[in-house]
């Protein structure tokens, strides 16, 4: 599997786990803080969306990195779960010669921009995981334990024999 693969697919794993912790977050005592939280990942979620126009060639409608209105908590998730199953395809699709060309673009303010698709990917990745924190904090602040958002931890529970003793398959040599 690739690393592009595997990076996406902990995306999708993270992003699900990190929306149920969210919506363990009470509705009365911390509507706030639910509120800022959807807030932070529905930008998230817009910004893949405006990137996957660019890596297709399509147009995104947006005119901002994030909507007026905030949609509910699950028809967020249900939208990212299938924003994150396509980012997992596109990355197990997508030939080297396309990942390494560069494609011109106009951020929503209008600046023009050019990434190679394996750049604007690799945007993706970082930019949610940094939002992914904000969350975290917020889920902390309100006693709410925010997933291990840390790509050992998804390997290992996606790959279990990779815990497995290292002297041991060391010595297997």
């Amino acid at each position: 599997m690739s690393t592009l693969v595997s990076l996406f697919k902990y995306k999708a794993w993270v992003n699900e786990q990190l929306f149920a912790a969210v919506g363990r977050l009470d509705p009365v005592a911390n509507q706030a803080e639910r509120h800022t939280a959807t807030r932070i990942l529905n930008h998230v979620y817009v910004v893949d969306r405006i990137f996957t126009a660019h890596l297709t060639g399509g147009t995104h409608g947006y005119t901002a990195t994030n909507t007026q209105e905030t949609p509910t908590l699950d028809a967020l998730a249900s939208a990212v779960a299938a924003s994150d199953a396509w980012f997992v395809d596109y990355a197990r699709s997508v030939t080297p010669a396309r990942l390494a060309e560069a494609v011109a673009f106009r951020f929503t303010d209008g600046d023009g921009g050019r990434m190679t698709r394996e750049e604007m990917l690799l945007h993706v990745a970082t930019h949610g995981a940094y939002h992914r924190g904000a969350v975290g904090r917020i889920l902390t602040q309100c006693s709410v334990q925010p997933p291990r958002d840390i790509f050992t931890t998804y390997l290992h529970a996606a790959e279990p024999a990779r815990r497995e003793d290292a002297t041991a398959a060391q010595g297997a040599d």
